[in-house]
């Protein structure tokens, strides 16, 4: 049927990303009297709005976080929403994609500590935290300083008109065009700044920062009688600088000059203007000639205070997009890019869940998913839904009449969603078979360390509202979230403070109230991105082939794929490492009991002679409860009933009872005897013990298919389709 049904895992991500961007209610737009979308509107709403890969995301919806600055409190505001009363000369837009140091960092970490294989409570994050300390965003631009001394070199020894020459000079106008950037950016230079002006004044001090006497740069020479002596090298007699290569640095130190001089005729600043000529090409002469050392210091503390100030204020604001972003990011990183199959597509809302929910606007939702998934033509049908961060109750705190230490300010999370726009946007969802998968808000309360203590009773009492639904069936609640700094180990040293020592040296200062440092107060990840994302990998045969290299049937998808059956969960695994030891075996044991919620867990475990070291999938059940059983129904058998009903009613022309006949008849051709013929594949759509049958009741006109999973049958009644081919042809 891979050719009737070619996807079963495009995810609809109900979350705004950039508010500035296009969304789906204002393309869909007023839906009156409409009961479809045209296929040219699908075609628009998929050139916006999906996504195939991470990278095609971060281009479709470039998430942006803006900066203006407050003359009267002398800082910098930053908003996730750009502001309507700012002149856009005065606001600065701050791309968060893979040029930001936060962002690299962030994801640099989760790389390393995959790699590792190390738990939280050992992973050194201090050493990936200070990425975006001044001194390494320094490193960064002395490596993009060297590329861009190694091109210019090259560009200058070739001839005029050489093709080769004008090949580097279009790859120093990228480069150049990068730098020029940053000139009029303060923000941006401040760091550059700092380690300058360290640069500058600290050069002699060991690795303590301590030097006992002033720097005099000298020769090393031999006396009369042959000793070996250190004597204070000539001062030059002119202020002309002093190049470490004349034939490329003169040539080099002019263009910058030059560019930033084109680029700032009105707003020329001498100051900058060094900075940036010795940031990209370093001067022996700017460390020997004359500064005004308290000026200097004066100005380095400044800058210290203002960057972490505003670097303080950047994350605190920023933080909730980066999440987002790390989310669709590992949404995608659960499907390997090796693979080429079924390859999950992301179609995201882009607009506030609490907007989209209400009574005015979710028939957009309505009409758009009845254009998508109400057809015979499946390359566009959404299957799964992700809707990240549901609000979590928390116990009211104890009240206190005095605050005699500091404690937890804990605002409520703004972006947090509700219980009751999950609600509304489900009953929508449950109405054309999608899936939703949705985690709770993150934090240190709601990731695995917390579970391991806890339990899952807050989750169990948070989704009662949610059971007992009819839509109940598409509603998978997923835990824990996913740690990616814990709240406690997220502390970022940026630098010290200078002072002037008692020999009136320069040294940077011990003090603890001069140690600048700040808290990141713990990143996460949305345990619903990674949850859709490895049910969606497991979709395409491929992937599955991938792993169990046999009895994978290449037609198949992994529609009935379950990950507690088997050895499967020890073979198909997240890509996160894991974070604890694992559970104790009474909350396995209570999770076990409830059967509750996509639950993954950090164990040990081994499977052909590895260790595994990566986070597993635990359980993977909704929120439809077997009386019967006592426990919640598993995930994959909602999907496996969405499957035969759409490849019936293909197959049937919208379920015509003759063809329904010949679809369950025992000729070996029949849909039924080839599902049957292939039930010991991992992704057999009827597997060994399953079983599909069905009734028609001509008389009212409805076919009911019992299909038995394991043992437990499951009803789905459908309306037929009367008139038969014979008629047709009659």
């Amino acid at each position: 049927m891979a050719k009737i049904i070619s996807q079963t895992n495009r995810t609809m991500l109900f979350e705004e990303i950039n508010p500035e961007k296009l969304d789906l209610l204002t393309m869909v737009g007023d839906t009156k009297a409409l009961d479809s979308l045209s296929d040219e509107k699908i075609k628009e709403l998929n050139e916006k709005l999906l996504v195939h890969d991470f990278q095609e995301f971060l281009d479709k919806f470039d998430p942006v976080v803006y900066s203006f600055f407050n003359a009267n409190t002398q800082r910098v505001m930053y908003t996730l929403k750009k502001p309507e009363n700012v002149p856009e000369d005065l606001l600065t837009a701050i791309h968060l994609n893979m040029h930001n140091d936060f962002l690299r960092m962030l994801l640099t970490l989760v790389d390393t500590k995959r790699s590792q294989g190390l738990l939280n409570v050992d992973f050194k994050f201090e050493k990936l935290t200070d990425l975006i300390s001044p001194h390494k965003v320094m490193e960064d631009i002395k490596q993009e300083r060297k590329e861009l001394r190694y091109v210019y070199s090259k560009y200058v020894e070739l001839e005029e008109g050489d093709p080769k020459k004008l090949d580097y000079g279009d790859k120093l106008n990228v480069m150049f065009e990068e730098a020029s950037t940053n000139y009029n950016n303060v923000m941006a230079m401040l760091p550059l700044a700092i380690e300058d002006i360290k640069t500058r004044l600290l050069l002699g001090t060991d690795q303590n920062n301590k030097q006992d006497t002033a720097l005099a740069l000298g020769v090393l020479t031999m006396g009369d009688s042959g000793e070996l002596k250190v004597i204070e090298a000539p001062k030059p007699e002119t202020n002309a600088l002093m190049t470490l290569d004349d034939n490329i640095n003169e040539g080099l130190i002019a263009a910058i000059e030059d560019d930033y001089e084109a680029l700032n005729e009105e707003n020329h600043n001498d100051y900058v203007k060094a900075l940036v000529t010795r940031t990209f090409c370093p001067l022996p002469s700017s460390i020997v000639s004359e500064v005004d050392v308290a000026q200097e210091i004066e100005n380095y503390n400044t800058y210290l205070d203002f960057y972490k100030q505003a670097k303080d204020d950047f994350i605190k604001t920023v933080k909730p997009l980066i999440e987002k972003i790390l989310g669709v990011r590992m949404f995608f990183e659960q499907y390997p890019a090796r693979t080429k199959g079924m390859r999950p597509s992301l179609f995201i809302t882009n607009v506030k869940n609490d907007q989209l929910a209400q009574a005015s606007y979710l028939p957009r939702l309505r009409t758009f998913l009845n254009t998508v998934n109400a057809k015979n033509d499946f390359k566009n049908t959404v299957w799964y839904a992700i809707y990240p961060s549901l609000e979590l109750d928390r116990p009211a705190k104890a009240r206190i009449t005095r605050q005699r230490f500091a404690g937890n300010n804990a605002p409520k999370n703004t972006g947090a969603n509700s219980l009751e726009s999950l609600s509304a946007i489900l009953d929508v969802l449950k109405d054309f078979r999608v899936q939703c998968f949705f985690n709770f808000e993150t934090s240190d309360k709601t990731s695995f360390s917390s579970m391991a203590t806890e339990g899952i009773d807050k989750y169990v009492e948070r989704c009662q509202p949610l059971t007992d639904h009819l839509y109940s069936e598409y509603a998978i609640p997923c835990l824990p979230n996913f740690t990616v700094i814990p709240r406690d180990k997220s502390g970022v040293l940026l630098d010290a403070k200078m002072k002037i020592n008692e020999d009136n040296l320069v040294e940077l200062s011990k003090d603890q109230q001069d140690i600048m440092k700040l808290w990141i107060d713990g990143v996460y990840i949305d345990a619903s991105y990674v949850a859709a994302g490895i049910e969606a990998a497991c979709q395409d045969p491929a992937y599955l082939r991938d792993v169990f290299r046999r009895d994978v049937d290449s037609e198949l998808p992994g529609v009935a794929f379950d990950f507690e059956s088997g050895d499967h969960a020890l073979q198909v695994r997240t890509t996160l490492a894991k974070e604890i030891t694992g559970f104790t075996n009474p909350i396995k044991d209570e999770i076990n009991r409830r059967g509750f919620g996509f639950v993954f867990s950090s164990e040990n475990a081994v499977f052909a002679g590895h260790n595994i070291t990566n986070i597993m999938v635990y359980k993977a059940r909704n929120l439809l409860y077997d009386e019967n059983l006592g426990v919640f129904e598993p995930v994959y058998k909602t999907q496996v009933t969405t499957y035969i009903e759409r490849v019936l009613r293909h197959a049937s022309g919208d379920f015509k009872q003759d063809h329904i006949v010949e679809f369950f008849s025992n000729n070996p051709n029949s849909q039924k005897s080839k599902w049957l013929s292939k039930r010991n594949m991992v992704n057999a759509i009827i597997g060994v013990g399953d079983d599909i049958d069905y009734a028609i009741d001509e008389e009212n006109g409805m076919c009911t298919l019992d299909i038995t999973f394991n043992g437990n049958m499951r009803n789905l009644t459908i309306e037929t389709n009367r008139i038969t081919t014979a008629h047709r042809a009659s």
